[in-house]
């Protein structure tokens, strides 16, 4: 499957963004869904994930409550509302599919380029 993530910018502190993902290929329904982010100088950290079919979804620490994944298989994409942003949430944000996912990256076998989210103070 191949991804393509858009959707990032530069928003004001307690703004919010929504990402998107765009999956190539018939089978994106079974695949679980990430997001993850790499602040600069910083190693590449969990955000969100979803299951295949959107019942089960899990978030770091830091975004829950403000950050939503959701999806919508007939579209082949996954989204990443994310509001309420804090300076600290820059970062470039990646999407990633896997057969079985989880929270680490290394999980996933499949990975869209990054969209760059600046939030300023």
């Amino acid at each position: 499957v191949q991804l393509q993530a858009f959707g990032g910018g530069l928003v004001q502190a307690g703004g919010s963004l929504r990402l998107s993902c765009a999956a190539s290929g018939r089978t994106f329904s079974s695949y679980t869904m990430g997001w993850f982010r790499r602040a600069p100088g910083q190693e590449r950290e969990f955000v969100a994930t979803i299951s295949w079919g959107g019942g089960s979804t899990h978030y770091a620490d830091s975004v829950k409550g403000r950050f939503t994944i959701s999806r919508d298989n007939a579209k082949n994409t996954v989204y990443l509302q994310m509001n309420s942003l804090k300076p600290e949430d820059t970062a470039d944000y990646y999407c990633a599919a896997d057969t079985m996912g989880g929270s680490s990256w290394r999980a996933y076998d499949y990975w869209g380029q990054g969209t760059l989210v600046t939030v300023s103070s």
